[in-house]
C-alpha cells in the first residue's frame, strides 16, 4: 500500500489526466448558487478522488466542495480536503487557471498537500517540516520586503480601486481563476503576496497555504489570525499570503480596506 505522500501524488494526477479529458469538450455546467458554477468534470472528479483515497484509508474523514457535508468528519483525526476543480469557470471557458487541489488535515492542520494543474503542467506539493516544490524542484517565495513594486495576482481594478485608504504601489500580474494557483504562484516566488476578504471554504485554501507555509511564507485570514481546518463551519475568514517581508504590511492594508469598504456600504444603505 503506497504511503499518504505517494498516494496524493497518484490521486492528484489521476484527477489532473481525467479533467485534461473533459477539456475541450462541450460540458455540461450549471450553478449551485448565483456566479458559482458546476460542472460534472467537477462531480466526477470528486467521485474519483473521493474512491481512491478513501479506498486506501477507510478511516479518514472527507471535506470536499462538490460532497454534501457529513459531520462525521469532525470525530476523525485525519480528513482529506479537496476542491475537485478549484477554478471551474477558467476550466470551463478553456483557460488554464484551474487545478486540482488535494490536502490531507490532521488535528486541525494541513500534513500534506497538492495542487495539480495540468493545463500548465504543474505539480506543486508540500509535506510539513519538508518543503515545498514544483515539479520536483524546490521552490521558495520571494524575499520582496516593500509593497513598491510588489506583485499581487489580481485585476488592476482591485488594486486601484478607490476605497482602499492607502494607494497600491504594486503591480498587478496575471490571475488564475483558482485560488489556489494565485497563491501557489506567492510560494513559487512568481508573485509577492495575494489576499481576499471575503469567506472561503476550507478547500480553496488547505494544500495551498500548506505549500505557502513551507516554500517560506506566512498565511492568515484576513485578521491575521492562523488558519485552522475541519471545523463545524467550514469556513475562512479571507486570507493573506505573502512573503514574510511584506505580510505585515500587505495584512495591515487589507484590514483597513475592508473597514473603509464596510463604512462605504453602510453609508449607501437606505
Amino acid at each position: 500500500m503506497p504511503d499518504d505522500r505517494a498516494l496524493l501524488i497518484e490521486a492528484a494526477r489521476a484527477a489532473g489526466a481525467v479533467a485534461l479529458g473533459y477539456a475541450g469538450r462541450l460540458v455540461r455546467s450549471w450553478d449551485k448558487s448565483p456566479n458559482n458554477p458546476v460542472s460534472e468534470a467537477d462531480i466526477a472528479l470528486d467521485r474519483l478522488l473521493q474512491e481512491r483515497l478513501l479506498d486506501a484509508r477507510p478511516d479518514d474523514g472527507w471535506l470536499s466542495e462538490e460532497t454534501a457535508d457529513d459531520p462525521d468528519r469532525l470525530a476523525r483525526p485525519r480528513v482529506w480536503v479537496v476542491d475537485p476543480i478549484d477554478g471551474t469557470r477558467d476550466f470551463l471557458r478553456g483557460r488554464t487557471g484551474w487545478a486540482v487541489s488535494i490536502a490531507l488535515v490532521e488535528d486541525g492542520r494541513p500534513v500534506l498537500g497538492a495542487i495539480c494543474a495540468p493545463a500548465r503542467r504543474q505539480l506543486f506539493l508540500a509535506e510539513a517540516g519538508a518543503g515545498a516544490t514544483l515539479n520536483g524542484e524546490p521552490i521558495r517565495v520571494s524575499d520582496r520586503a516593500s509593497v513598491a513594486g510588489c506583485r499581487i495576482p489580481a485585476d488592476r481594478s482591485t488594486i486601484d480601486a478607490a476605497y482602499w485608504p492607502e494607494r497600491w504601489p504594486a503591480e498587478a500580474v496575471e490571475k488564475p481563476n483558482g485560488l489556489a494557483l494565485r497563491i501557489a504562484k506567492v510560494a513559487s516566488g512568481e508573485a509577492d503576496a495575494f489576499f481576499e476578504g471575503r469567506p472561503m471554504g476550507e478547500w480553496d485554501i488547505a494544500a495551498a497555504g500548506l505549500i505557502l507555509e513551507e516554500a517560506g511564507g506566512v498565511v492568515t485570514d484576513r485578521d491575521g489570525g492562523p488558519l485552522r481546518f475541519n471545523k463545524p463551519v467550514p469556513r475562512l475568514k479571507g486570507v493573506v499570503a505573502a512573503a514574510p517581508g511584506l505580510h505585515a504590511e500587505v495584512l495591515r492594508r487589507v484590514r483597513l480596506g475592508i473597514e473603509a469598504f464596510t463604512a462605504i456600504r453602510r453609508r449607501a444603505a437606505p
